[in-house]
């Protein structure tokens, strides 16, 4: 049990005098549970409830009012409800009771103020979907979670310092090849809670292959639980087994993942599963100032859960051990994937996908790897190989901005540089280390104040 941000998050709801019920989403196995067992211990009481159990499931099936249901959620635990107790009421796997699902509303409504209600689900959206049930818009409130960030994974694996150091900006140079070393670590075998545990224990890459095949296993045991028909189940499970070795690149519908299937019933799978939040399709912009608009016209970069279970099934897990830089194999996807890993987890309060940015033209192509928004600015982020790498997107991008600010992700320390463009603009470049892209927001604030 580690400790996860999202705790953090937690207790800063449940000090908001004008809370909701909370709905933490998130794929299986990412510790949603876990996180609300460690936050339990703040509470009197502590009533969790698995609506994959039959017997809790039934406590919302009879129709009662919430004062008699809550009176029932008590008495199937053998507890008294006491208005002087703090009491966390946490109903997991909260899609398979659409019931449960109606009642959320209620506990906002008219629920007593000592009575905190979180809910969970990592089939939600796909089966709110599925059964088009009416959810209680506006009454509740979302937190977003994810495997471990590469934060989180310094803290579990006790490296203490290290995780001083990544909190301090800028960083010293010192600092750097050990945690690079660690980021490389990190990226191998992934953030998934129960890998991480066991690597945590073992130290062997090795033990890790049947907790992968696992988590694979059990997300397509899933797919009937989700697929809107029989028809469904084939496809949606051909875009799961494909996923991870289309991750990172921008992908057509039509024959994902070198099948025969239609663009249709592909992008209902693949849709599907963003919902479940086992992938994200990632969208781009053409805009270069506030908002990042996307434009769903264009063909969309796949990014899958997590780079560790991408590694296992793609075959790269090797690698790692050859090169010092992550853009020096597989055409430098795993770099632009890790990173986009660690922008999907910036904000755990919406669903936060990052963007790219693109200009398709027929004799000038240009795409920049992330944009981000950043005060009034909207910032470029060139995820690139060893210490150099072509910036000609960059530039390009530059060009079109009302600003002299960038950032370049790569294998090599923290420096600030002067660039210019073919066309002549200046504008300072950011050299950050990819294992900082957590903490961009941060040094985006300290690079711009300097450069002014």
């Amino acid at each position: 049990m580690f400790y996860r941000k999202v705790l953090t998050a937690l207790r800063e709801w449940a000090a908001d005098e004008e809370r909701k019920p909370l709905i933490l989403k998130g794929a299986r196995q990412v510790g949603k549970t876990t996180a609300v067992d460690i936050f339990s211990k703040d509470f009197d009481h502590y009533i969790p409830l698995n609506l994959e159990k039959k017997e809790d499931a039934e406590i919302f099936e009879r129709n009662l009012a919430l004062e008699e249901l809550i009176q029932a959620i008590f008495f199937s635990k053998n507890l008294s409800f006491s208005k002087n107790k703090r009491i966390l009421l946490f109903i997991d796997e909260i899609q398979n009771s659409s019931r449960a699902l109606k009642m959320m509303r209620y506990f906002y409504e008219s629920s007593p103020k000592n009575l905190y209600v979180i809910a969970a689900g990592s089939l939600l959206e796909a089966v709110i979907g599925k059964l088009q049930i009416s959810f209680p818009v506006g009454r509740v409130r979302y937190l977003f979670m994810y495997p471990l960030t590469f934060e989180e994974f310094l803290t579990a694996t006790g490296e203490e310092a290290a995780v001083k150091l990544y909190h301090q900006v800028p960083i010293p140079d010192y600092a750097f090849p050990k945690l690079l070393k660690l980021f490389h670590q990190y990226t191998l075998i992934g953030g998934m809670p129960e890998v991480v545990n066991k690597f945590i224990k073992t130290g062997d890459i090795v033990s890790l292959t049947t907790i992968y095949q696992g988590l694979m296993t059990g997300y397509l045991d899933d797919v009937s639980k989700y697929a809107r028909n029989p028809a469904m189940v084939e496809v949606i499970r051909h875009a799961i087994e494909a996923a991870s070795f289309e991750a990172g690149k921008r992908i057509k519908f039509q024959g994902f993942g070198q099948s025969n299937y239609k663009s249709r019933e592909m992008g209902e799978a693949l849709r599907t599963l963003q919902r479940a939040m086992l992938l994200y399709l990632v969208y781009p912009s053409t805009v270069t100032e506030p908002p990042i608009t996307v434009d769903q016209k264009k063909s969309p970069r796949l990014q899958f859960l997590d780079t560790g279970l991408l590694n296992y099934f793609v075959g790269l897990q090797g690698h790692f051990f050859k090169f010092e830089d992550l853009h020096s194999f597989y055409q430098g996807t795993i770099a632009e994937h890790i990173v986009g890993q660690e922008l999907l987890t910036l904000d755990m309060n919406r669903l936060n996908k990052p963007r790219f940015w693109v200009r398709e033209q027929k004799q000038s192509n240009a795409e920049v790897d992330f944009v981000i928004p950043f005060q009034q600015y909207v910032i470029p982020l060139e995820v690139k190989a060893g210490k150099t790498g072509s910036l000609r997107s960059l530039h390009q991008y530059m060009d079109m901005v009302p600003h002299s600010h960038a950032v370049r992700l790569y294998a090599g320390p923290l420096q600030e540089t002067a660039a210019a463009t073919s066309s002549g603009k200046t504008y300072k470049l950011l050299n950050l280390p990819y294992f900082l892209t957590g903490k961009i927001n941060d040094y985006l604030r300290w690079f711009i104040e300097e450069s002014t």
